[in-house]
């Protein structure tokens, strides 16, 4: 499973132009289920994001979770990040099949909400219009994989 997470002071996400999930201080999770992956590995990706220290603390040093600030978060299924680029057109057969996906995606966010974090999300399979005002910037890539 892949995550791009982005530390944000708002995002919102629009579908047919009415806004149907946003937040504010906190994070913008983009978030891609691979083909084979598990609910293990949505719960491990959602306790990382969870845990990940990338709030500033008092002394101006990326000391604090989501958590510990008291943000919020806004998932978005994005099964563009399974992205081959090898040539000049992109592949996905790498990212879960539909049904895979919105299984992993949904896991994931539920997984995050019971690590403490309000969630809200977008719509899967949508044609989503996302904005945010990334802070700092401040943008993490995150895999199972790898993490």
């Amino acid at each position: 499973m892949r995550a791009l997470v982005q530390r944000v002071s708002e995002a919102s996400v629009r579908v047919d132009g009415e806004v149907i999930g946003q937040c504010g201080h906190g994070l913008l999770v983009l978030v891609c289920a691979m083909a084979g992956d598990t609910e293990a590995e949505a719960e491990k990706l959602a306790a990382k994001v969870a845990k990940l220290r990338i709030f500033q603390d008092d002394a101006n040093k990326m000391n604090l979770s989501i958590r510990d600030v008291g943000g919020s978060a806004l998932v978005i299924s994005q099964f563009t990040l399974a992205a081959e680029t090898k040539g000049n057109r992109p592949g996905f057969s790498n990212a879960a099949p539909p049904a895979e996906g919105r299984i992993g995606y949904e896991a994931f966010s539920q997984a995050l909400a019971a690590n403490g974090v309000p969630v809200e999300t977008g719509r899967f399979g949508a044609d989503m219009k996302v904005s945010l005002i990334n802070d700092g910037p401040v943008t993490i890539w995150l895999d199972t994989v790898a993490s």
